[in-house]
């Protein structure tokens, strides 16, 4: 056979290859085994799923790779145990999750289901919440959001605290190490979804709280061009802000310049003068500066702008998002920085404090007092309108600009908590911050007949956005609650119209 007929029988083989890729095949079917790009794993099948866990996406950020770009990970011979679950980014203990002083952490799971597929199934990737300074992707235990929704659901963890948004003076990458360690997972779904039976031509990026900010921050990413398809945000409106301690009146955003993050690490008392130094100081020393890097740093390669701007002005990949809060996000906060109940007639000096004097008296007049003898509910409602709701609307409004947004607002009041040990609320703690979770995922709480099945309706609906970029409903707003599904006028119950007025 001449040369110029074996490169053509190559070429109509490649073809011939390349037009069944999806038939159902052994590596993309129904068996614990699959083989990777980078080597075997073997995972769990249980009931309708397979699992597969402890997956590294990038080489261990240890040693010379702490604080840079995630690495390629260096190829395995044999069969990988991923029957055991990753592992925990390091960091303090915080609400219910432990603390870890596990620094190799760039690893992620795979859940899908044990059927095989003649069609390639819509990828799903979670990111988890924590402050960008806690959390795992091993909480959130997605069987069922697999198994329903018929995607591949991937999991993934990130560094974080100071080892994900750590900044130093002439630092490649500082602030945003987290961030990139999201696009290497990105990166490795392209390249190996199919062999799990997913498609790369389909992935919904999706997350909650840092989780949420953390799809903003991709959407406003040149670099996380292509990587997903449609965006899921959750409790991370882009212009989300939090009370400065400092200064009463003053709001933080999530979002830092380069330089101020590289400031802030180069005056950390921590007996270094180079980076040298600080790559040898160990786990242990690192973590009481853990919650000094809270922020991811915009003015970098990973995120050129503040998201915010970029949302605002446009400057966003442009794909299906779906953008949403809960009723009540303010309750787990204000139980955080107030702890023991309020006297009402404290309630102005309490608005003041947190929104300062200038419009302390309008604020209090719009946020009345209920008589209950505790002035925490009515901060609550306040804070959630101000920092959390209204800019989940801003969010809505400003994309939707420029791509196809929809919006929903998870609205059960009785929903069970997810957080150990917070103190009494007045009236509860209602849709906090963080309860849709516990409609999407299994967290170990129970949930009663009415609530099951309004996990299974938000579970077909994120379903269905994944597949097509469209939940399934015509109101701009869908209120979630059992038994109450329906549109509402989030703006109006919010009062955002009133916080615009106020200049928030």
């Amino acid at each position: 056979m001449s040369k110029k007929s074996k490169t053509l029988t190559a070429a109509v083989a490649a073809a011939l290859v390349a037009s069944l890729s999806w038939a159902p095949a052994a590596h993309a079917g129904s068996g614990e085994i699959v083989h990777t790009d980078k080597g075997t794993v073997r995972g769990t099948v249980t009931g309708g799923t397979r699992t597969f866990g402890n997956i590294p996406f990038a080489a261990p950020p240890v040693g010379e790779n702490r604080w840079r770009d995630p690495r390629p990970v260096t190829p395995w011979h044999g069969v990988r145990d991923a029957t055991v679950p990753s592992p925990v980014c390091a960091q303090n203990a915080q609400l219910g999750t432990p603390a870890s002083e596990t620094e190799d952490c760039l690893y992620l799971t795979v859940t899908t289901p044990a059927t095989a597929s003649r069609t390639p199934r819509p990828v799903m990737v979670w990111v988890h919440g924590g402050g960008f300074t806690s959390g795992s992707g091993r909480l959130y235990d997605a069987r069922r959001l697999a198994q329903r929704t018929g995607s591949v659901v991937v999991t993934v963890n990130y560094r974080l605290g100071v080892f994900g948004f750590f900044g130093y003076p002439g630092l490649p990458g500082s602030g945003t190490f987290g961030l990139a360690d999201q696009q290497a997972a990105l990166h490795w779904v392209q390249r190996n979804a199919r062999a799990f039976g997913g498609d790369a031509r389909n992935v919904t990026l999706f997350g909650e709280s840092a989780g949420g900010l953390s799809v903003c921050a991709q959407l406003a990413s040149p670099a996380a061009a292509g990587l997903f398809h449609k965006a899921v945000i959750q409790s991370g409106a882009c212009g989300l802000t939090t009370p400065d301690p400092q200064r009463p009146g003053e709001f933080l955003t999530l979002w830092k310049p380069r330089t101020e993050i590289e400031r802030t690490g180069a005056a950390q008392p921590l007996g270094c003068a180079d980076l040298a130094c600080l790559r040898g100081l160990s786990v242990q020393e690192l973590l009481p500066s853990h919650v000094l890097f809270p922020y991811p740093a915009f003015d970098t390669r990973v995120l050129p702008v503040d998201p915010a701007v970029a949302q605002a002005t446009g400057r966003v990949h442009r794909v299906p998002t779906m953008v949403g809060s809960t009723h009540d996000e303010g309750t787990l906060f204000a139980a955080l920085y107030l702890p023991t109940p309020i006297p009402e007639q404290a309630h102005r000096a309490t608005i003041a404090a947190a929104f300062g004097e200038t419009h302390a008296d309008a604020i209090a007049a719009r946020y009345p007092v209920n008589g209950n003898g505790d002035a925490r509910d009515e901060f609550a409602a306040a804070l959630t309108d101000h920092s959390w709701a209204c800019p989940t609307h801003d969010t809505r409004r400003q994309l939707g600009r420029v791509t196809r947004v929809s919006g929903y607002e998870f609205a059960d009041r009785d929903v069970p908590l997810i957080f150990p040990g917070l103190p009494e609320m007045p009236g509860g703690y209602g849709a906090y911050h963080g309860s849709e979770l516990t409609m999407l995922f299994d967290l170990g709480v129970t949930l009663t007949p009415a609530q099951r099945r309004l996990g299974d309706h938000m579970i077909d609906a994120w379903g269905r956005f994944a597949r097509t970029g469209d939940p399934g409903w015509h109101a701009e707003v869908q209120s979630l609650a059992p038994g109450a599904v329906g549109g509402t006028d989030f703006a109006r119950d919010h009062r955002c119209a009133f916080w615009s007025s106020l200049g928030r």
